[in-house]
């Protein structure tokens, strides 16, 4: 038989007090005014119950729904912590490296620029004394004599006496220069006839322009005749040159020396040298060992010895206009 009541254990319960009960329930179930009575007493807290129980479920409900009353206060937004930060630092980093690298091979770079122009340099002096020392050592006097004397003649008019070399041939014609005080007293008479002299060899000459300030005159010869070359650019100190003419009448002499200065008067230009020259060497080239001509013997210091001076040979072409052209 099922008992309609549904058993609680009291707060001072435990097992014991649970069996205690149920034989109460046994005695009382024989009489019927104590099951009465009992039943009475256990339906009055299933009518207590609901009040009992509807208070923790209403402070449920209140403690539940407290919360929606109150003021919402939204959260602090959280700083987000960008992903791509450490990607932008260590690009920034890397381009600092980069460029502190770039920095420091370029700096080296032109450290070792300025290292080789430094030896490229000192090359360039070593080679240019090493020029110089050879050219010093084969400067051929002998050599250079035996190429320019050929083209070098002894001029005579009237009474005096000079010398003039060839600078350019055409046409079965050469062209000679010569100083000209050389030729002014024959030109001065008005006279235009000189003559070539060079051992057994007599060619008549021509004046056919001349110079007075400057102290050139050119004569045009009906005869070729080796040419001597000209050179170009301008002397320098030092440098070695060999002097062709006819001191004193004596043809075919040359004595050499260098080239002391290259200075400037109130005639122009003009190149100082050493070689010993002597009245008759007028109008003789200056030769260097090219066998070219740098100048034109004119004149030496009174009462000193070593100065001679000449006039530089583009002063000569570009005055009288026959160099190259005949």
């Amino acid at each position: 038989m099922s008992s309609p009541f549904e058993p609680f254990t009291p707060a001072n319960g435990g097992r014991r007090a649970q069996e205690w009960n149920w034989q109460e329930e046994q005695y009382q179930a024989q009489d019927p005014w104590a099951q009465q009575q009992q039943q009475y007493q256990y339906q009055q807290p299933q009518y207590q119950q609901p009040v009992y129980d509807s208070y923790p479920q209403q402070q449920q409900y209140q403690q539940y729904q407290q919360p929606s009353q109150l003021a919402y206060t939204p959260p602090e937004p959280r700083e987000r912590r960008s992903k791509f930060k450490p990607v932008l630092f260590g690009l920034i980093t890397a381009l600092v490296l980069v460029s502190g690298w770039q920095a420091f091979r370029v700096e080296t770079i032109i450290q070792n620029n300025n290292d080789i122009a430094e030896v490229v340099s000192s090359s360039q002096d070593r080679v240019e004394k090493l020029e110089k020392q050879q050219t010093s050592a084969n400067f051929d006097s002998e050599g250079i004599a035996e190429d320019v004397l050929p083209s070098v003649f002894r001029v005579r008019a009237g009474e005096f006496t000079g010398t003039a070399f060839a600078v350019s041939e055409a046409n079965g014609r050469t062209s000679l220069f010569t100083n000209f005080h050389v030729v002014e007293e024959t030109f001065g008479d008005g006279e235009r006839q000189v003559t070539l002299e060079r051992g057994n060899t007599r060619i008549n000459a021509t004046i056919v322009k001349v110079d007075q300030d400057k102290d050139l005159a050119l004569l045009r010869a009906n005869r070729e005749i080796k040419a001597l070359g000209i050179a170009a650019g301008d002397v320098k100190s030092g440098q070695q040159v060999l002097v062709a003419g006819a001191p004193l009448g004596l043809e075919d002499s040359v004595t050499t020396g260098v080239i002391s200065a290259l200075r400037t008067t109130e005639d122009g230009p003009t190149i100082q040298f050493d070689a010993p020259i002597n009245p008759g060497n007028s109008g003789g080239p200056v030769v260097n060992s090219s066998r070219q001509v740098v100048g034109i013997a004119t004149a030496k210091a009174r009462d000193a010895e070593g100065i001679g001076l000449a006039i530089p040979i583009e002063v000569a072409c570009e005055t009288l206009g026959a160099c190259g052209n005949g």
